[in-house]
């Protein structure tokens, strides 16, 4: 110790430890509100749906288990990534195909874009996937799909990956027989949200407001993904609000725009829209329009973080 004479001794006895002190930290540990770290940011179905085309000619499912495009946001040092906590991806499966199974520690939901005759199976249930409904996956199921139809069938998969890299609780198995053996079909699931019927219970919500219609699909859908169907009303805003939540909206149809923290995004049907925690944004269609949105409220509640401010 008779070696530290000065601060400059003394910060480089403690660095050399791998420590720091508390008193004089050269990166804060705290702030007086959420930084702005990942960007606002816009996917266009109609850029990423011929690419997936192709590929769909080039790839088949013995060169890829899922043939995806995920969907990273363009903060520096991100190649992975849509948000903090969620990512996103367009998937495409063409006629006779089969997505062998897997299971894995992330839940995983899918919003189905367009194409019939593809059917998941979620731990020994078949269900359909129908243009307009959303699917769910939760943690640790095995899943598989395979499209027995004559079109090419496109969604949208949503997933908690980058919370689950963040926390590294990470598993992810193949299924030791390829697909899980004689599924159950079934036509209604706990796991499957029907277009009609979201349709049906926005319309009973506009009824009693005439203001923008929301309904939330399940309570929560997963465990850390809460999702919401939203319908906007043609010519008219929304609320301007943030949220400490992370949101991943998808365009389910119509055409309208979203403004986020000063930067305007126009959007169409199968478009993907990233908002970052804490960033002002408001919406305004141009023709009456659904959107789901897919937020990690439920983890940010679950730890008294959800905080929510709107004009």
């Amino acid at each position: 110790m008779a070696d530290i004479a000065t601060l400059d001794d003394l910060y480089a006895a403690f660095t050399e430890l791998n420590m720091e002190g508390g008193w004089h930290r050269r990166f804060p540990a705290l702030w007086p509100q959420p930084r702005a770290n990942f960007l606002p940011h816009q996917w266009r179905y109609a850029d990423a749906k011929p690419i997936l085309a192709r590929a769909g000619e080039l790839i088949g499912t013995d060169k890829a288990e899922r043939r995806n495009l995920t969907m990273f946001n363009p903060v520096e040092g991100n190649v992975y990534s849509t948000l903090r906590s969620m990512v996103a991806a367009y998937q495409m499966i063409r006629p006779g195909e089969m997505a062998r199974a897997h299971r894995h520690t992330p839940n995983a939901l899918r919003l189905i874009l367009e194409g019939r005759g593809t059917y998941t199976v979620v731990d020994g249930h078949r269900v359909e996937m129908r243009p307009g409904d959303v699917l769910l996956t939760p943690a640790w199921t095995w899943h598989s799909h395979d499209n027995v139809g004559p079109d090419d069938c496109y969604w949208m998969d949503f997933l908690d990956v980058p919370l689950v890299h963040l926390l590294e609780p990470m598993f992810y198995q193949p299924h030791p027989d390829g697909v899980e053996s004689d599924p159950v079909p079934v036509d209604s699931s706990p796991l499957a949200f029907r277009r009609e019927d979201t349709l049906a219970r926005l319309e009973t919500a506009s009824a009693v407001d005439d203001a923008h219609a929301s309904v939330q699909l399940g309570d929560p859908a997963l465990k850390t993904i809460r999702l919401d169907m939203q319908r906007l009303i043609a010519g008219r805003e929304t609320a301007r609000c943030r949220t400490t939540a992370n949101i991943i909206y998808a365009v389910v149809e119509g055409h309208g725009r979203t403004e986020i923290d000063g930067q305007t995004f126009d959007w169409s049907f199968g478009d993907t829209i990233a908002i970052p925690a804490w960033r002002p944004y408001r919406h305004r269609a141009q023709s009456d329009a659904l959107l789901l949105k897919v937020s990690d409220a439920p983890v940010m509640a679950a730890f008294d973080w959800l905080r929510c401010e709107a004009d």
